[in-house]
């Protein structure tokens, strides 16, 4: 599937290793295999999204298998839910491609389904592309999202933002969007050793313009983390920014650390 020039907003066609639209705006193809359509001027900062250390810590903690059964989850839903002539699915916020590779592989009963990746971070993007060869991968914004209208048979959003606009404008007729969401006790245990009183996360459902929520369901389970593997969840979350000295010596020397993971898992439907 061809991508929009993140300028112009013309179709790019592929010559080699370049990237051109019709109005000559060229964006080379990285020899791991991935596009970087993120203009300097729609970033803000020189290296949005994750940077090396934390793309290093989800990656030890993902491949160390705890959110398995959220991704087979997802996986699930779109084996029941996706259309079953899909031939584009992307996966918004697909960091270091460990969902993106997951989908692809499981989803091979649909021989003409390309499985794209997009991230703000280059870094995570570079080292899913040379992972995962059998996945798309581009550097781009999930607030412009650089495919044709209505081209997107599936897209998954796990805790990835998106404007509603991008998603009524890229998404088909019928196709599906599968979001995963904190559910009311997620990483209760990692929030009490941060903050006095711990909030639980609110459920209600988001309202999406131009969809309907078809299916919701949540996964709650509890997680038994070594000393590494609980440093790595911490460093992956947005309360490592106020981690304290003495939390993060705690958490490495941990044994065992218990936390509860809690998801909402829920299916929208393009409204025809």
């Amino acid at each position: 599937m061809p991508y929009l020039c993140p300028l112009c907003h013309q179709p790019l066609s592929q010559q080699d290793k370049t990237w051109k639209c019709a109005s000559n705006h060229q964006f080379d193809q990285a020899k791991e295999g991935y596009v970087n359509l993120m203009p300097a001027h729609h970033k803000s900062s020189k290296n949005p999204g994750d940077n090396k250390e934390m793309m290093q810590a989800r990656r030890l903690f993902l491949n160390a298998g705890h959110y398995d059964p959220m991704r087979q989850v997802v996986i699930n839903k779109l084996e029941q839910y996706l259309p079953d002539n899909a031939e584009q699915l992307l996966d918004i916020g697909c960091g270091e491609g460990y969902y993106t590779s997951g989908f692809a592989a499981a989803l091979a009963d649909h021989p003409a389904l390309e499985v794209h990746g997009l991230d703000i971070s280059k870094v995570a993007v570079r080292y899913a592309a040379k992972r995962y060869p059998n996945c798309h991968f581009c550097v781009a914004s999930s607030h412009r999202l650089p495919f044709a209208d209505h081209s997107l048979d599936g897209m998954v959003r796990i805790y990835a933002p998106c404007k509603a606009e991008e998603l009524k404008r890229t998404i088909k007729a019928g196709g599906i969007i599968v979001t995963v969401t904190p559910a009311a006790r997620h990483l209760y245990q990692l929030k009490e050793l941060i903050y006095d009183g711990v909030r639980l996360h609110d459920m209600t459902p988001e309202s999406i313009d131009g969809f309907e929520l078809v299916a919701q369901s949540q996964l709650h389970y509890d997680m038994a983390l070594n000393g590494e593997e609980a440093t790595a969840l911490m460093q992956m979350t947005p309360f490592a920014w106020k981690t304290s000295d003495s939390v993060w010596q705690q958490l490495a020397q941990s044994e065992q650390f218990r936390c509860e993971t809690d998801f909402a898992i829920r299916v929208y439907q393009r409204k025809a």
